[in-house]
């Protein structure tokens, strides 16, 4: 099968096309004919080389996929050869304390398409059963793509963990990232008052049109500020963060007594600094959110079915514009997600 991939950590140059055997599902598996696969933050820090994670060279980035069945290692109720679906990134035993709790991202084998095992950024992939998802009609391969990973992030964060309440006021960072995207949605839905930050006019804009009551200029204005003066100087309940370093202490700074700041990421940088004395004298609460459960995907898939939340795809490229789609993402000029065309 023809794939993109990379035989050791660094830039976009080491992405390379490579023709790999096809991979064979086993029972219980499932081989998907590839026909999109959207980037994340992750595929750019995987290729650079993560502390601690051991790579298999040569590895298929990529975990965000979307096609079609190819093959079943064994029958498997409702699925087909040939059926429309997009995938669950998330892989899990299935059978430990928290997988049957319904906590797979707390499973000691917990494992990311694109990540720990071969991605998306190939004409074949192989998976679980339990990681297929059937795709309604209507709904495109690259706007399926562009779902999972970053609306199942935004559902534990906002839903699960930060246990966002109609009424309250949110602050999302970064509003034209995945995530971002994502969050200032699901804020709306669980009707929430979503001040959403963004680096452009055009970026504001979108975010507007995605359901943000108020937008603020990250690179600008005092975003601080401006939260206290759209919140009457109360702050907000719920801080989506995911940026990191550059926004850490501003998130501390924005919130209402008593609010939570939910973070999943550090794209700017893992150091963040907290005045403690804001931390126990508003009763603050810091929490952490990693990707999230099958089901919790699920809740969010529906939403997305019921045409309730919707993708939203700034590019779309040939798997063989990979390096091209990777500078683009580390650019920042996109509002949403970039996809290649498998």
């Amino acid at each position: 099968m023809k794939a993109v991939v990379i035989n050791r950590h660094g830039g976009p140059e080491v992405l390379e096309r490579a023709d790999l055997p096809d991979p064979a599902p086993t029972p219980g598996e499932v081989l998907i004919r590839v026909r999109a696969c959207a980037l994340n933050h992750l595929d750019l820090w995987t290729r650079a080389g993560l502390p601690g994670l051991k790579v298999p060279f040569p590895h298929v980035l990529g975990s965000d996929i979307a096609g079609e069945v190819a093959a079943l290692g064994s029958p498997v109720e409702g699925l087909a050869a040939g059926q429309r679906v997009m995938l669950s990134p998330g892989i899990s035993c299935g059978r430990c304390r928290m997988c049957l709790s319904g906590e797979d991202s707390f499973c000691r084998s917990y494992r990311i398409l694109g990540q720990q095992v071969h991605g998306g950024y190939a004409e074949r992939v192989r998976c679980p059963a339990a990681n297929v998802i059937p795709l309604p009609d209507g709904f495109g391969f690259e706007e399926a793509a562009a779902f999972p990973l970053v609306f199942l992030t935004a559902w534990r964060m906002l839903v699960t963990r930060a246990r966002l309440r109609h009424g309250e006021d949110v602050l999302v960072w970064a509003a034209g990232s995945g995530v971002g995207m994502a969050a200032v949605q699901l804020a709306k839905v669980l009707g929430a008052r979503v001040i959403a930050t963004a680096g452009s006019d055009a970026k504001l804009e979108q975010a507007r049109r995605l359901g943000a009551d108020e937008v603020v200029n990250h690179h600008e204005a005092d975003v601080v500020a401006e939260v206290k003066k759209l919140t009457g100087k109360k702050g907000v309940e719920v801080v989506g963060e995911h940026v990191g370093q550059a926004t850490w202490e501003r998130s501390i700074l924005s919130l209402a007594r008593g609010g939570r700041l939910v973070t999943c990421g550090a794209t700017t940088g893992p150091q963040g600094a907290t005045d403690l004395r804001h931390l126990f004298g508003k009763q603050l609460s810091l929490l952490g959110s990693y990707m999230g459960s099958k089901a919790e995907l699920l809740d969010a898939a529906a939403l997305f079915f019921a045409r309730k939340v919707r993708t939203i795809v700034h590019a779309v490229m040939p798997l063989s514009d990979a390096r091209h789609a990777h500078e683009a993402m580390e650019a920042s000029e996109h509002f949403g997600k970039i996809v290649l065309q498998v």
